[in-house]
């Protein structure tokens, strides 16, 4: 285990009728208010109307920002700084997803930045300062709500990168269960397979005497396959949803991954491949992930063995750690296919023509991967076997 300082300054409030602490959370932060959220959703489920209503009571000057992308583009984030400059907003309110929060972080440190938001996305400038942000979730997904990241695509020159700063940890973040009974399924499993790629990123890492978050991480896995089966079933049980919603969070607000660092190599060739072909971020990972863990496996086959035999259930009699590996990787796409996720990139018209620049645009800042460095070579690999 590595030395390690944790910090998460989010306010987490959890649980049925919750909203309504947005009346006693927000005005310590001013008056004016951003509203960002996606598409119409929000206003068909009627948590718009409950939004808006509790914003009303506490005398809220509410500013919108609609239309937010579900791989949240730059352009959008331009729109909301100008209006948080424009307007002199104090106070940034997300409401949806991942997708709508990550914008929503990089428009409270657009709009404390003299410069264009994408320099702090591409690193080229530090966020100083940043507008102070709240969430209202509605999917179970990405953690965006209890972390410092942000994930940004622009479209004009076909990039998307991951950034952070713990400026823009959200304020608080509310989850009511029962606002994620009206998520599609194909939202629902794409959900589910984003925080248990989350979860294996964070557990292919090569510290030692990780014992107890192995098995932290190894708890979320299960959770999710134990719960899983049965939400795909029944997409309106709260119950379901709640355990869900909390896996979502705990998958990727830090606690996991004390004392030692992630590998996150998949997440970076999945950009690169959703920058040029804009599919569902969790589409990706769900055909890309498997094919990583074969290419890797030899790296530490015990480390796959573990995996295979404590999340699921592999049996280790008469094989060696990379038998027992592969069969945990298979048992892992077995399952994501059982809730109806992609396994091949030709689901989404995906052929060879672009994986040259796909692969250039993984690498663009060099080898990359902490489990094991990986170059370009590695990378048309991997992307050939997943076609």
């Amino acid at each position: 285990m590595e030395n390690f300082t944790f910090y998460n300054p989010t306010k987490l409030i959890f649980g049925d009728n919750q909203l309504e602490q947005l009346k006693t959370e927000i005005p310590s932060y001013g008056q004016k208010v951003l509203l960002v959220y996606g598409g119409g959703s929000i206003k068909r489920s009627g948590l718009y109307d409950r939004v808006i209503s509790n914003l009303n009571e506490i005398n809220a000057e509410i500013f919108e920002l609609s239309g937010v992308e579900p791989n949240p583009r730059l352009t959008t984030v331009h729109k909301g700084v100008e209006i948080c400059k424009s307007e002199g907003i104090e106070f940034l309110l997300a409401v949806g997803g991942g997708s709508v929060i990550d914008c929503t972080k990089a428009i409270a440190a657009g709009a404390k930045y003299d410069g264009d938001a994408w320099d702090l996305v591409t690193k080229k400038a530090l966020p100083q300062d940043a507008l102070p942000l709240g969430t209202v979730l509605t999917l179970a997904a990405t953690g965006s709500e209890m972390n410092a990241g942000s994930v940004i695509t622009n479209w004009e020159t076909n990039e998307k990168y991951g950034w952070g700063s713990p400026l823009v940890f959200p304020k608080f973040s509310i989850l009511e269960p029962k606002n994620t009974v009206t998520v599609p399924k194909d939202h629902t499993i794409y959900g589910m397979v984003d925080m248990m790629a989350h979860v294996l990123e964070q557990y292919f890492h090569n510290s030692t005497n990780t014992v107890l978050q192995d098995r932290l991480c190894e708890s979320v896995l299960q959770t999710v396959i134990e719960v899983g089966p049965s939400l795909m079933d029944n997409l309106e049980d709260v119950s379901l949803r709640e355990t869900i919603l909390y896996s979502g969070t705990i998958a990727l607000n830090g606690m996991l991954q004390m004392g030692y660092r992630g590998d996150w190599a998949t997440h970076n060739i999945e950009h690169a491949v959703s920058a040029v072909y804009d599919i569902p971020h969790a589409g990706g990972l769900a055909i890309l992930f498997p094919n990583w863990m074969k290419h890797n496996l030899k790296v530490n086959p015990a480390r796959f063995a573990q995996l295979a035999k404590r999340v699921f259930n592999v049996s280790p009699e008469g094989k060696t750690d990379e038998e027992i590996g592969l069969e945990g990787i298979e048992a892992l796409r077995t399952f994501w296919s059982s809730l109806g996720a992609p396994t091949r990139l030709v689901e989404y018209d995906i052929d060879d023509s672009q994986l040259d620049v796909m692969a250039e645009k993984t690498v663009v800042n060099g080898d990359f991967g902490n489990f094991n460095p990986l170059n370009k070579e590695d990378v048309l690999a991997i992307l050939r076997a997943s076609l």
